[in-house]
């Protein structure tokens, strides 16, 4: 995740650090910029998880400790296989995925955009990109990062209480994921909702239970009803019904 040199993370994150860096285009300073505070930060959250979870007081109550136990071979196996590829990959595939022709003719660069052609020229194997990035500002700010994050965190975790205190607007900015969250939450999850809500009700509810399947029962009630009136249990009432088809009957094929 922080993309330490050698990981399969370090080749794909590099290459595109690398490549906004000798790009040309306007405002590639500020990304160039952007993508470096990005490693840092990157390195801080990941090593803060890291360093509380394993290096600092536990938080579990007694409950969530009597419970806790090894994950089968069902879910380890399987990260296992995922998680060898994952270190080697980068590696074996560096050279033609980026500067050989994997892609072919599936991706057209305009030759005055073609930054990774420009680091492509200076590519001599995975080895050298590798040594080429432990002196390079990424790997640093990642070392950096992972420096604050086990001192801030392991040592004077009073300093980040601090912190909170002293900036407590950015705090609950940073606490709250710039609200994104609850964005999502009010406008895509609860749009979501609120639409599903309104064709159930519409829907559903109105259009096939109250109008399709109740509207269809209570119009055969209906005419059940109007039908029940007309069975009078007569003879002669059913003889001159007959009688009256009849005469419809011979007068629709006369006309006809």
């Amino acid at each position: 995740l922080i993309g330490f040199p050698g990981f399969s993370g370090f080749f794909s994150k590099d290459g595109i650090i690398e490549a906004v860096h000798h790009s040309t285009l306007p405002g590639s300073g500020i990304a160039y910029a952007a993508v470096l505070i990005g490693v840092f930060i990157t390195a801080l959250y990941s090593f803060r998880m890291f360093f509380l979870v394993f290096h600092t007081e536990e938080r579990m109550d007694a409950h969530t400790r009597e419970h806790l136990h090894e994950t089968s071979w069902v879910v380890t196996g399987p990260l296992i296989a995922l998680a060898i590829p994952s270190v080697i990959i980068g590696y074996l595939t560096i050279g033609p995925v980026l500067f050989g022709g994997y892609f072919g003719e599936a991706i057209f660069v305009l030759p005055a955009h073609d930054v990774l052609g420009q680091i492509g020229a200076d590519f001599h194997g995975p080895l050298a990109f590798m040594l080429h990035g432990l002196m390079q500002p990424p790997f640093w700010l990642a070392m950096a990062g992972l420096g604050t994050a086990w001192y801030v965190y392991t040592q004077r975790p009073q300093i980040a209480e601090a912190l909170a205190r002293r900036f407590p607007r950015l705090h609950g900015v940073l606490l709250n994921k710039y609200g994104f969250d609850d964005f999502n939450e009010a406008v895509f999850a609860g749009g979501s909702r609120g639409i599903g809500t309104r064709l159930w009700q519409g829907g559903d509810v109105g259009l096939i239970d109250n109008l399709v399947i109740n509207g269809s029962a209570s119009a055969v009630g209906w005419f059940a009803g109007v039908a029940r009136r007309m069975q009078s249990g007569y003879l002669y009432h059913y003889a001159f019904a007959m009688i009256i088809g009849l005469v419809v009957a011979l007068g629709w094929f006369a006309l006809g």
